[in-house]
């Protein structure tokens, strides 16, 4: 009778992660969103990072593991504000889960989509996907939504990713086929990018996106704009200079 390795019945099948910067509003209703889905999903964990914020998110997210919202909640925390990459390589580096999905902390993106994202990761025939959440109805200002469209398709132009909306937060993938990428603040919009150049394949899937539940954006259309730009030179340096055999052999 073949015998599982110590500990591997509970291990957790796919870890949901979200980094947090000053989201004390919406920790407890995104909380509570989280919670009512799970019994849908496989065994799973969930990973909030705090990177480093200044406001309620501490005691809020103390508050739902307390409170027996989320009880099993995993908090990890910054003692300085890093950035939403480095939070999130936080995150996946302490992850338990083979499969990780990813979801921003402001209420926009909707737990609802986590089961049809994790079944198109697990069914896909051949190589496990990237998939990547397509927000087909944006609940952000005009000015966000032009902004956005030129990003992506100039993105699109000079990457060739095959993705026509990177910015989305919501994302499904192995957690061993994150680890092997560099690390940099941004590497979150680039996944597509990066990820297909070492063999791992694409997969769109529409999703549901809504307003920011409470608060406003860390990010203006410039800032993000001028980060970007720097950000696709350097992927584009970095696709141009990777050497990826597509099979090894030992002998």
């Amino acid at each position: 009778m073949h015998r599982m390795p110590d500990g591997a019945e509970d291990r957790p099948v796919v870890s949901i992660i979200a980094t947090v910067l000053d989201e004390g509003e919406n920790i407890r209703p995104l909380c509570q969103e989280i919670a009512a889905v799970l019994a849908q999903l496989p065994r799973a964990e969930v990973i909030f990072v705090d990177d480093g914020s200044t406001d309620t998110t501490p005691a809020a997210l103390d508050a739902v593991r307390r409170d027996g919202i989320l009880p099993a909640l995993r908090i990890l925390t910054h003692d300085r504000a890093c950035g939403k990459s480095a939070g999130l390589r936080t995150g996946i580096e302490a992850a338990r889960g083979e499969w990780v999905i990813l979801l921003d902390g402001d209420g926009q993106d909707d737990p609802a989509d986590f089961m049809s994202m994790l079944d198109t990761c697990r069914t896909t025939a051949g190589r496990a996907p990237l998939v990547v959440g397509v927000r087909t109805r944006r609940q952000d200002t005009l000015s966000r939504r032009l902004a956005s469209r030129f990003a992506n398709r100039l993105r699109s132009r000079l990457l060739n990713d095959g993705c026509p909306d990177t910015g989305a937060s919501l994302k499904a993938f192995r957690r061993e086929d994150f680890l092997g990428l560099p690390q940099f603040e941004g590497l979150h919009r680039y996944l597509p990018s990066l990820m297909g150049r070492r063999g791992v394949p694409l997969v769109c899937v529409s999703v549901h996106h809504r307003n920011r539940l409470h608060g406003s954006s860390k990010y203006t259309n410039l800032n993000r704009a001028i980060v970007g730009i720097r950000d696709m030179l350097g992927v584009m340096w970095l696709n141009n200079r990777a050497r990826i055999p597509k099979r090894v052999t030992e002998r």
